[in-house]
């Protein structure tokens, strides 16, 4: 009887403008392609076993999980040189299990709605082609929440959350090219920060 081998995991660590976050870069897709999930505290995580067990650590406060990454955002009380090692070794020792990161299936594009008007379905268009692999390149996203009277509020997750260069990112980068894109659009907020 043959045994199933063990997936060979490689995992670097990548250091973003948050410095209370560290991506982890896995050389495999953990979940689908412009997918994300935001974990902002143990009770958020019942789809995902090994945010759990990163909440196990006392001073993991966020978990982000992204394409090929997860990002680990700590208490300013502990300096990455710390755990950065220890958290580390325990997601690729958890990745070389073979379970998922992130238990979650889909019937449908969890971005796209049919129902959705045809600024909405641009605005997110713009958000997911432009914007969101920037984003993810520093370790967060930011999710398109709504549209109303030329406002347009997202969700800012991972590493973006609590990030000191959120609100540059927000108004110089992702207001500016929406509102030169799309003339309905007049502002973009982040909400629930």
């Amino acid at each position: 009887m043959l045994k199933a081998q063990a997936r060979p995991v490689h995992l670097y660590m990548e250091a973003n403008p948050n410095p209370n976050s560290l991506k982890f870069v896995a050389n495999f897709m953990l979940v689908d392609e412009g997918v994300s999930f935001d974990f902002p505290d143990v009770g958020s995580a019942d789809n995902s076993q090994l945010a759990k067990e990163l909440f196990n650590f006392s001073a993991v406060q966020r978990v982000f999980i992204a394409s090929n990454f997860v990002t680990v955002t700590k208490s300013e009380d502990v300096e990455w040189p710390e755990i950065q090692t220890i958290i580390r070794d325990h997601i690729k020792q958890y990745l070389e299990s073979g379970q998922k990161a992130v238990q979650a299936s889909f019937d449908k594009d969890p971005l796209f709605d049919e129902n959705d008007s045809e600024v909405v379905k641009k605005i997110k268009g713009i958000l997911d082609e432009y914007i969101r692999p920037a984003v993810e390149q520093d370790g967060g996203a930011i999710v398109f929440h709504s549209f109303q009277d030329g406002v347009v509020k997202v969700l800012l997750q991972g590493s973006c959350s609590g990030c000191p260069s959120s609100t540059v990112t927000l108004k110089a980068g992702i207001q500016n090219l929406l509102t030169r894109m799309l003339p309905e659009v007049k502002e973009v907020v982040a909400e629930g920060i």
